[in-house]
């Protein structure tokens, strides 16, 4: 499991650490304040973007316009995005947490997706409806227990040697990159593109219905929020020893892009909602004019 890989080291291993449950739960030594904070924001954000979803499943609930209230393309692109930075998460070895993020999030888009297509085909009965409602509920429940799957999951043998933040990081006497790294970077940065492109449709569809009716901002304001946080807790992160803050910040390039470079599009979705706020979509007036 990848939840323990990284935990229950020898402490000793981490001779500058200031918090050993840390080091054991999340693989990461914290040698001072600096590296504390970032994992303290780390799992705030983990909390925000975990949060995020059930405004939304909510509002689907309550309004059962789900389908003509998010754009397709933007839960697609997301949870493209969101899989192209799981799998580059675990090939350019990235922070411990940001990794238990991507896991979480992917998990949650699928929940999103299932749900879209279940109140786009609701009012049209096939054979479809049963198992779409089963993997609703299978996926709602593995997102749930997600979290928990960490204070059980297996433990791998520790290491001899520690292995704080390495993505690409240079090691002394190595190659600077591995062609397993440099794919994973190259991956991440797929995941930064998609995640800007999803934006725009929903955007689109937006402006289109003239309404945000149907949609949760809770979701996008903890998005918002959860990138933040993500973001800072990368940058608040000490570079290992021998690696320049420079040389530390192109390595994560892909992923502060992704999580920060996002927050200018939400943005533009908030002021949407400020607009929009009181519209009600033409698609949702146009039946009670049409003559009986």
């Amino acid at each position: 499991m990848v939840w323990k890989k990284l935990g229950s080291r020898n402490f000793s291993s981490c001779p500058n650490g200031s918090i050993q449950w840390i080091w054991d739960v999340f693989g990461e030594c914290a040698q001072d304040g600096w590296d504390e904070a970032s994992v303290g924001l780390g799992l705030i954000s983990i909390l925000c973007f975990a949060a995020s979803t059930f405004p939304q499943f909510i509002k689907a609930y309550k309004t059962g316009n789900m389908d003509q209230a998010l754009s397709l393309w933007f839960l697609l692109g997301w949870i493209g995005g969101d899989s192209c930075n799981l799998i580059g998460s675990f090939l350019a070895d990235q922070l411990p947490l940001q990794t238990y993020t991507a896991v979480y999030y992917v998990l949650a888009d699928l929940v999103m997706l299932t749900l879209y297509f279940y109140y786009k085909f609701r009012k049209r009965p096939s054979l479809l409806s049963a198992p779409i409602n089963s993997v609703l509920l299978f996926l709602m429940g593995t997102a749930c227990a997600t979290p928990l799957l960490s204070a059980t999951g297996p433990v791998a043998a520790p290491r001899e040697t520690f292995r704080g933040r390495t993505l690409l990081s240079v090691e002394p006497g190595s190659k600077p990159f591995t062609r397993q790294e440099i794919i994973g970077f190259v991956i991440g940065s797929v995941s930064s593109v998609l995640y800007l492109l999803s934006r725009l449709p929903q955007i689109r569809t937006n402006f289109l219905r003239k309404s945000t009716q149907g949609i949760s901002y809770s979701l996008f304001a903890l998005v918002m929020l959860g990138n933040t946080l993500y973001g800072l807790s990368v940058l608040l992160k000490n570079p290992e020893e021998g690696q320049s803050e420079g040389s530390y910040l192109l390595h994560h390039l892909p992923w502060l892009v992704g999580s920060l470079g996002v927050l200018l599009l939400d943005t533009i979705i908030s002021i949407q909602f400020l607009v929009y706020r009181r519209s009600t979509p033409a698609s949702e007036l146009e039946p009670l004019l049409l003559p009986s």
